[in-house]
C-alpha cells in the first residue's frame, strides 16, 4: 500500500510465497489483505490509523479482494480516505456497511485477528508467547467448524463447575499453586527467549557498527577506480574528437558555404516575391485602366458610327447639290434670255465650300479616332502580355508558398474553390496579399510581421474563421493559421504624430505607406502590429539611434 501505486495479486490453489528483499513491498500486500478483510490496524501492529497505510502523497487508497464462494464469488472493496481516516465498503461494487462485510467474511470462516490463520510479521513475537491453551483455542477457531470452539468453551465451563463441586479447598489450593508454577515456568521461558533475542540484537548492532566504519574506505576505493576509468575514457574521447574534427573540417567548411548560399537564395526569393506582388498590383491597376480604355473605345466607336452616318447624309446633300448645279448650268445654257444668276451661283459655291471644309474636318476626326483606336489596341495587347507575365510570376510565388508551407498552399486551393461557403470576404495568406510599392522596403515588413501571420488567412467574420479552421484542422488535418480582422476597422487609423516631426531623425515614412493590401489585411496589421504608427528610418537614423 505504502509501496505501490497499483498492485494486483492472483493467488493459486496451493502454497503461495512472496519473496523479495527488504523494502520491496511484501508486507504491503499482507497489510492490504488484512485491511481488505475488515481487519483493524491493531491486528497488523504497524500503525494505529487506517489512513497511515495509504502511500504518502495520495489522498485515498483502494483494496479489492475477490473471495471464492459458491455459487458466485464475492468481491469486497474498501476505499480509505487519508484526510479523515474513514473507510467506505462495497460488496460486488455495491455500497455496504462494515457489519455486513464482517458477516460475509465470518460466513467463510476468515479470521484476520486469529494468529493461527493470519500472522503478520510484527505479531510473530506475540504468537511465540501464546500458551498451549491459547494455541489450542486459536487452532480450533482457525481449522475447526464454528461449533467446535463453542463446545470447547461449554466443556471448560462444565469442567470448572465440576471442580468447584468435587474439589476441596486443599486440592484447589494445590492446583492453583501448580497452575501458578506452570505460568511462572512459561514466563521464564518467554523471558529466556527475550534475552536471547537481546543478545542476538547486540551482536547485529556490533556488526553494523564495524561495517559502518569500513564503508567509507570501500566507497573511496570504488570511487577511485571509477575516477581512473572515467579519466582514461576522457582521454580516449579527446583523441577521437581531435581525429573527428580533422576528418570533418572539409565537410564543415562545405556546410558553411552551402548555408551561406541558401541564405543568399532565400534573400533572392524574398526580393522576387516582393517584385511579383508589386507587379501583380501594377497589373491590376493596368487591367482597371484597360477596362476604362475599353469603355472609352466603345464610346469612340459609337461616336464614329454617328459621324459616319452624318457624313453619309452630308455626302448625299453634296451629291444632290452638284446635281442641282448641273441642272442649273444646263438650264442656263438653254435659256433664251440671259438673266443675272451670278449671286445665286456665288451662294451655292459658298455653301459647297462650307460642306467641303466640314467634310475635311470630319475626315481629320475619323483619322484621329482611327489612330487612337490603334494605339488603344496596341496598349491592350501590351497589357494582356503583361498580365500573362504576371500570372506566370504569381504561379512562381504560389510554388514558393507550396514549397515552404505545403499545408497553407493546400488550404489556399480549397478556399478558391469554396468561397461561396463563407458569408463575408476572405483574404488569402498575407504574403500573397501584401504588395510593396518599392521592393527595397520589403525587408521592413518581413522583419516586423511574424512568419505565422504572413502565412495566415484573414477573415472579416469570426464565424467564417471558425468554420474554416474546423474544416482544415479537424477534417483535412492541415496545420494552417487564420486571423480575424477587427470588428471596427483600424485601416484608417492616424499615427500618433506627423512624419514631418520625425524627419530630423532620418525617418522618411510610416510602415503602412510602403505597401498596399486589402482592407481586412490592412485593418488587422494596424490593430495587431500598429504599422500605421511604426516609422521607417535611414542610415541617418542608425547613426543617431541613441538620441532617437
Amino acid at each position: 500500500y505504502r509501496t505501490y501505486d497499483v498492485c494486483e495479486v492472483h493467488p493459486g490453489p496451493n502454497l503461495n510465497m512472496i519473496v523479495g528483499a527488504n523494502g520491496t513491498g511484501k508486507s504491503s500486500i499482507v497489510c492490504a489483505i488484512c485491511l481488505g478483510l475488515a481487519g483493524k490496524p491493531s491486528f497488523i501492529g504497524r500503525a494505529d490509523k487506517v489512513g497511515l497505510f495509504v502511500k504518502q502523497g495520495c489522498l485515498k487508497g483502494v483494496v479489492e479482494i475477490e473471495l471464492s464462494k459458491r455459487p458466485d464469488n464475492i468481491i469486497i472493496t474498501r476505499e480509505i480516505q487519508v484526510v479523515n481516516n474513514t473507510s467506505t465498503w462495497f460488496i460486488n461494487r455495491k455500497p455496504a456497511t462494515l457489519k455486513t462485510v464482517e458477516e460475509q467474511i465470518a460466513a467463510l470462516n476468515i479470521q484476520v485477528d486469529n494468529l493461527c490463520q493470519f500472522l503478520p510479521q510484527e505479531k510473530v513475537g506475540e504468537f511465540a508467547r501464546l500458551s498451549k491453551i491459547e494455541l489450542l483455542e486459536a487452532t480450533e477457531k482457525s481449522i475447526g467448524p464454528p461449533e467446535m470452539y463453542q463446545f470447547h468453551c461449554e466443556l471448560k465451563n462444565f469442567r470448572e463447575k465440576e471442580r468447584e463441586l468435587e474439589c476441596i479447598f486443599l486440592q484447589n489450593l494445590c492446583r492453583d499453586k501448580a497452575n501458578s508454577l506452570e505460568k511462572m515456568r512459561q514466563r521464564v521461558e518467554r523471558y529466556r527467549q527475550d534475552v536471547e533475542r537481546y543478545h542476538e540484537r547486540k551482536r547485529h548492532l556490533d556488526l553494523i557498527e564495524m561495517l559502518e566504519r569500513k564503508k567509507p574506505w570501500v566507497e573511496y576505493e570504488s570511487v577511485r577506480q571509477q575516477h581512473e576509468e572515467v579519466k582514461q575514457s576522457r582521454d580516449r574521447a579527446k583523441e577521437e574528437l581531435k581525429n573527428l574534427k580533422e576528418m570533418q573540417s572539409p565537410v564543415t567548411k562545405k556546410i558553411q558555404e552551402t548555408e551561406e548560399y541558401f541564405k543568399s537564395l532565400d534573400m533572392k526569393i524574398r526580393d522576387k516575391a516582393a517584385e511579383i506582388k508589386n507587379s501583380s498590383h501594377k497589373c491590376k491597376q493596368k487591367q482597371d485602366a484597360l477596362e476604362m480604355k475599353d469603355k472609352q473605345i466603345e464610346e469612340i466607336h459609337q461616336a464614329l458610327r454617328m459621324k459616319k452616318d452624318e457624313e453619309m447624309d452630308r455626302q448625299r446633300k453634296i451629291h444632290n447639290t452638284h446635281k442641282m448645279i448641273e441642272d442649273w448650268k444646263n438650264e442656263l445654257n438653254t435659256m433664251a434670255v440671259c438673266e443675272n444668276l451670278q449671286p445665286q451661283i456665288d451662294a451655292m459655291n459658298n455653301e459647297l465650300k462650307k460642306l467641303q471644309e466640314e467634310r475635311a474636318n470630319l475626315d481629320s476626326d475619323v483619322s484621329d479616332l482611327t489612330a487612337e483606336k490603334m494605339n488603344q489596341e496596341r496598349e491592350e495587347k501590351r497589357i494582356i502580355d503583361r498580365l500573362g507575365q504576371l500570372n506566370n510570376i504569381m504561379n512562381m510565388k504560389e510554388e514558393t508558398l507550396k514549397g515552404r508551407f505545403r499545408d497553407t498552399h493546400s488550404a489556399l486551393m480549397w478556399l478558391r474553390k469554396n468561397k461561396d461557403k463563407f458569408k463575408k470576404k476572405v483574404c488569402e495568406p498575407m504574403m500573397l496579399e501584401i504588395s510593396m510599392k518599392d521592393n527595397r522596403h520589403a525587408k521592413y515588413v518581413e522583419n516586423h510581421v511574424s512568419t505565422n501571420d504572413m502565412k495566415a488567412f484573414v477573415f472579416e467574420s469570426q464565424e467564417d474563421m471558425e468554420t474554416f479552421l474546423v474544416e482544415m484542422r479537424d477534417h483535412q488535418k492541415l496545420r494552417v493559421n487564420a486571423v480575424c480582422a477587427p470588428a471596427k476597422s483600424c485601416a484608417e487609423n492616424l499615427p500618433s504624430r506627423p512624419i514631418e516631426e520625425l524627419h530630423r531623425y532620418g525617418f522618411f515614412s510610416y510602415l503602412r505607406e510602403l505597401f498596399d493590401a486589402p482592407h481586412p489585411v490592412m485593418s488587422y496589421l494596424c490593430s495587431q502590429y500598429r504599422v500605421h504608427d511604426v516609422p521607417v528610418g535611414t542610415e541617418k537614423t542608425r547613426n543617431m539611434i541613441e538620441r532617437v
